[in-house]
């Protein structure tokens, strides 16, 4: 029986890969307009979501041939090497629309938010991990009117090691008194749901323009666990708990 349950925050609550994405775009436009597209570096960021800030920005910098642009912007921020300087660009464009409560509001996904409110609804425990830091978090919580939508909130700050590892998940289900095998959590990408099943936790995967091949090339779930559909999110919950209740 599944007695919490657990969302992840970025891409599944709020679009902040497609926010990430347009970042990485509009710094590539800023540093060789004539020789990139914005379509063309959305599409290319699909193949690296999940990947550390260093290994996107290298990859992006080197698809686009944009390396020699980078470094002559590096002095500028101090640092030695192309890929810091574009992460150090792209963060200029990612923190002025994150700053913008109404930018978040308008990329949260309303299907995942219509989740969490039923689950509240029906006295479900409820949980928030994330590997944004704290900060951010309360940022977009605020933003999105969520800040005392959960019983626990866990951040990257809280943790040793990051998903795929368990500990983000094993945390949450010790504070909200549930043991693993009655959590169910709400993911968006195979880093995330590798997470969750490392942990023994039950898992639902809504995918993403961005997330929905590496999902399904993944293999970690039943691909009646992955939900293409916003409109089938219901059925596919249903669907789970029924399974759950068919096991006890």
């Amino acid at each position: 029986m599944i007695k919490a349950m657990i969302f992840d925050l970025d891409g599944t609550l709020v679009q902040t890969e497609r926010l990430k994405a347009l970042s990485y775009a509009r710094a590539l436009l800023e540093l060789c307009s004539s020789e990139v597209t914005e379509a063309q570096v959305l599409e290319a960021f699909k193949d690296v979501v999940g990947l550390s800030r260093r290994q996107v920005a290298a990859s992006l910098l080197a698809k686009f041939s944009a390396e020699g642009a980078a470094m002559q912007r590096a002095a500028e921020f101090g640092v030695s090497t192309p890929w810091q300087a574009f992460i150090q660009i792209r963060l200029r464009y990612y923190q002025a629309m994150v700053a913008d409560p109404q930018v978040l509001r308008d990329n949260q996904w309303p299907h995942n938010m219509a989740l969490l409110e039923s689950a509240r609804r029906a006295d479900c425990k409820v949980g928030l991990a994330t590997m944004s830091h704290c900060q951010q978090v309360q940022h977009v919580l605020k933003a999105l009117e969520l800040t005392d939508s959960f019983d626990f909130i866990a951040t990257r700050d809280d943790v040793e090691r990051g998903k795929p590892d368990p500990e983000i998940y094993l945390l949450s289900a010790n504070e909200l008194g549930v043991p693993a095998s009655q959590c169910l959590v709400i993911e968006d990408s195979p880093t995330g749901v590798q997470a969750a099943l490392n942990a023994g936790m039950w898992c639902i995967a809504v995918a993403t323009p961005f997330t929905r091949t590496k999902l399904y090339e993944s293999n970690l779930l039943d691909q009646g666990w992955i939900v293409d559909d916003p409109k089938q999110l219901p059925t596919v919950l249903e669907k789970m708990l029924a399974e759950r209740l068919a096991e006890r």
